[in-house]
């Protein structure tokens, strides 16, 4: 997919009815994305015109409206398995969200492969949520757990990478640091991991949002990501994974559609993806993912990445500008190698003091440690304000927040 234009980002602003809102008398810029995006009236929409019309369990009757939420909810796995470049759409798990579908592959793969002498390598700039499942595997399995370091600049160290690959049975790793913004060499690390005979499990919950993805041309084996940061709703997540892993892989949960049958001697799981998918599955929240997927589709992820490039470039421009010495911005300088969000240090005031002052301009941005403490360990720091950027934001919005930021400034100086 070529880039065929500049987003046109007031238009895209008129698709979401709550940027329409003021907060403490300012207009609404909203800067956290990378914790959950907003929703366009077409995803909004989606689900509400399935609970009015065609409100019904899917997989489970022949009548006309339970055949319609099926025909739904399966319309939306192909959209899925399509944005990524899944092969196959019975390689596409539907989870409440990217924690839940890596605790599946901790669990189930790494339950039934891993054991005393066996390793688990990830980084240290990686969310909670692909570290404690793998502790609470470690402690269970006796396997151990291997650290890729980060850089000065935000970028992982990879100098050592064939030692710290000996003896690993999987790799997992986030394809976007949701606190540096850095996007990682996927296919360098898979190749070097595959190579070492090792699995490759990426996390994509920053990465499926802004840049074209493809997990044949990544080469991975298994990729979790959510909708909610893509302008889908919360609640619901994939797992993609390949069809021979997934097919060797145990069950996670057990009942409902993830039964072919059921013996008092035992029982026979279903076929791919439904052996994944127990129970009621989140039949809307899938609805409201597909037109998600629409929606994205339609503005071209390549022109989505283009468009956060270059506002990424205008706004650490303009921070450094305005603020230079005075205010930290972590990660890669080079915005071609980072995601739209900045995760800031204004000297001498704390982020979440920063966060309220800005909330006083009706400016949303994250402070803490975004469920990244082994990181912020790392850079040396508890906390930082997080600014993230997406389709609905311009450069007007990087200039609000450089005004709010030097209103704080200004507010806690000495």
């Amino acid at each position: 997919m070529a880039v065929t234009h500049d987003l046109d980002v007031a238009s895209i602003r008129a698709d979401f009815p709550i940027l329409s809102r003021r907060i403490n008398n300012s207009r609404l810029v909203f800067l956290d994305s990378a914790a959950s995006s907003q929703k366009p009236k077409s995803v909004l929409e989606a689900m509400d015109h399935f609970y009015k019309f065609s409100n019904a369990n899917v997989h489970r009757g022949a009548y006309t409206m339970a055949t319609e939420a099926t025909d739904l909810m399966e319309s939306a796995r192909s959209k899925v398995a399509r944005f990524i470049g899944a092969p196959s759409t019975d390689e596409i798990i539907f989870t409440k969200n990217v924690t839940e579908a890596l605790n599946l592959v901790a669990r189930s793969w790494g339950g039934d492969n891993l054991g005393p002498g066996d390793a688990v390598l990830v980084t240290e700039m990686e969310h909670h949520a692909n570290i404690v499942p793998w502790h609470i595997m470690a402690d269970q399995k006796g396997f151990d757990l291997r650290w890729i370091p980060i850089t000065e600049n935000g970028h992982l160290d990879l100098s050592d990478l064939d030692r710290l690959l000996d003896g690993v049975s999987l790799v997992s790793f986030t394809a976007t640091s949701n606190v540096l913004g850095t996007i990682n060499p996927i296919r360098h690390i898979t190749d070097a991991a595959h190579a070492a005979g090792a699995l490759v499990m990426v996390d994509g919950a920053q990465y499926v949002p802004h840049l074209p993805t493809d997990v044949v041309e990544l080469g991975i084996d298994l990729f979790a990501f959510t909708g909610h940061k893509m302008l889908g709703p919360t609640g619901i997540g994939c797992l993609w994974g390949k069809s021979e892993v997934l097919e060797a892989m145990p069950p996670f949960l057990g009942g409902g559609e993830m039964i072919l049958d059921v013996r008092k001697d035992g029982f026979t799981t279903n076929t791919l993806p439904h052996k994944f998918e127990a129970g009621t599955p989140p039949i809307a929240e899938i609805v409201g993912l597909g037109a998600a997927v629409d929606y994205l589709d339609n503005l071209g992820m390549d022109n989505v990445r283009a468009h956060e490039v270059s506002l990424t470039a205008y706004a650490l421009r303009t921070l450094e500008e305005r603020f230079g010495d005075s205010l930290t911005i972590h990660g890669p300088s080079e915005p071609a190698s980072r995601g739209g969000l900045l995760s800031l240090d204004l000297a001498g005031t704390h982020p979440h003091d920063v966060s309220q002052v800005l909330d006083q301009h009706g400016i949303c941005v994250r402070a803490g440690h975004h469920c990244a403490k082994p990181l912020m360990r790392a850079l040396g720091v508890n906390a930082t304000s997080r600014a993230s950027l997406y389709v609905y934001n311009d450069e007007s919005d990087v200039d609000a927040l450089a005004d709010a930021l030097e209103a704080a400034k200004d507010f806690f100086a000495f």
